[in-house]
């Protein structure tokens, strides 16, 4: 099941807020378990039993470690036991085939791939169980002494497939004690829909570009329109993915939960670091607190801070998908950090800000080209036609086709990918009350006439899943 869908926003989604306001209190996070339970047996029932089994263990390892753990090394014993089951999970679903076939590639053998299907979600759920373990060690979390709330956390329904991936400590106080406010349920409400308009409205229309792109036979593409299916997917991501962030926090306000904010308008960077800074910032900081920064970040010379760059990027690139693309996307931007910390960096910082904006989206729309091809002979070609060696045009009708066709939804998302909507709320609350009240009711108007819309687009579209629900 997914947010944008009909049985989601007109069934599941409405049913579990009515029986969650009308529950008593200590029953929340009863409620809350079950529905997400069920929505995360809709499509896969059986790898609910692979997601107890790691919660069990992650609990079980965690009333270990504060029971028997009064040494740090016997504390360490039980946080190896964990990241270690955490991992092996992880690696046998995730890179089980990708190794045999990489093994069958390199050695011109014939194993069998073993044919798992991936479970959804493994890798955020993975790698929050796994930031609980590492916090418990490290004293920066409370032990869960309840399994069925730890089970909670690990499973709720608005952030377990597609992130952000939410800490435990960051709502381990929630989970005891939240209050639901109408305001906060209200924005939450708005903030739900502006994922989901996000979703239907933008994402999957420059979706539909790029598939039109990516179709086009070698040599028929020109070079504007290889660059256009380029930009197209760019865009296609990131409101893809900021989507579901926005509609997972905007239901975890309305459960009484606040979780991290995910994006911060990345397609407005001036800068590969600043882009990472804005970009998927949950796996960002993940990384960062958890294996950069043990490694020792940068406080031990330039060879290593290097060296922990690359490992870390090449973790990265690895988290998001069995190929080989994505190692090569991670080290991609591993190589460049690098670069631009200590080569090109000043620079770039001293060039015109339109001239660094430009750099770096010309970075990011390449390093995605990288990121959706998984066939390398296909990554070459595109990348080819890009460059125009496939005696492609420089410019060709086609293009311009294309633009006509979907220049509302390029010119929607190009406004939208920068920092328009915090600014026009900014001049309302600038305004009069009678002004906002207008406003207000004007803006009300929108969001009905908006989901009209994006119901009607859902009810001709039978499938329209999340890129990241592949991750």
């Amino acid at each position: 099941m997914v947010f944008s869908s009909i049985p989601f926003l007109f069934f599941f989604l409405p049913f579990c807020l009515i029986l969650y306001y009308g529950t008593p209190y200590g029953w929340k996070n009863k409620v809350l378990l079950l529905a997400s339970l069920i929505f995360y047996a809709w499509g896969e029932p059986v790898y609910i039993l692979l997601m107890l089994f790691a919660t069990a263990v992650d609990y079980c390892n965690g009333r270990l470690m504060e029971r028997f753990g009064v040494t740090k090394g016997r504390r360490r014993f039980f946080l190896i036991c964990s990241v270690m089951i955490n991992l092996s999970v992880l690696a046998f679903f995730k890179y089980a085939d990708f190794f045999i076939l990489s093994v069958n590639k390199l050695f011109a053998v014939s194993i069998q791939p073993l044919g798992l299907g991936l479970p959804v979600g493994i890798s955020f759920f993975t790698f929050q169980t796994m930031s609980y373990s590492i916090d418990l060690y490290r004293k920066q979390a409370p032990v869960e002494k309840s399994y069925w709330n730890y089970l909670t956390y690990v499973s709720m329904f608005p952030q377990l497939v597609a992130g952000p991936i939410v800490r435990y400590r960051t709502v381990s106080g929630e989970l005891r004690e939240r209050k639901i406010m109408r305001e906060e349920v209200e924005e939450g409400l708005l903030r739900f829909a502006q994922g989901l308009f996000k979703k239907v409205l933008i994402a999957n229309q420059a979706g539909a570009l790029w598939e039109e792109i990516r179709l086009l036979e070698a040599g028929q593409a020109s070079v504007a329109t290889a660059w256009l299916g380029a930009i197209a997917f760019t865009l296609q991501l990131y409101f893809d993915f900021s989507a579901y962030s926005d509609m997972a926090i905007g239901m975890g306000w309305m459960l009484g939960f606040h979780f991290p904010e995910n994006f911060n308008y990345p397609l407005s960077s001036i800068s590969v670091t600043d882009f990472w800074r804005r970009w998927h910032i949950s796996l960002s900081t993940w990384f960062k607190d958890y294996v950069y920064i043990p490694l020792g970040g940068n406080r031990k010379g330039k060879a290593k801070h290097l060296r922990n760059m690359l490992i870390v990027w090449f973790l990265t690139g690895l988290w998001h998908g069995a190929a080989w693309n994505f190692v090569l996307w991670g080290l991609y931007y591993g190589v460049l950090l690098a670069l631009e910390k200590y080569v090109w960096g000043k620079a770039v910082d001293s060039l015109p800000k339109i001239c660094r904006h430009l750099y770096a989206l010309l970075i990011v729309v390449t390093g995605f080209v990288i990121f959706v091809f998984d066939d390398m002979g296909e990554l070459g070609n595109y990348f080819l036609s890009m460059a125009g060696c496939r005696g492609n045009k420089l410019w060709g009708k086609e293009c311009l086709w294309y633009l006509q066709n979907y220049k509302v939804i390029l010119a929607a998302a190009v406004i939208l990918a920068f920092p328009v909507y915090p600014w026009i709320k900014r001049k309302i609350g600038q305004m009069g009350s009678k002004e906002r009240a207008a406003v207000s009711v004007f803006s009300m108007a929108g969001y009905i006439l908006l989901f009209w819309i994006t119901a009607a687009f859902l009810v001709n579209d039978t499938y329209n899943p999340f890129l990241y629900f592949r991750f």
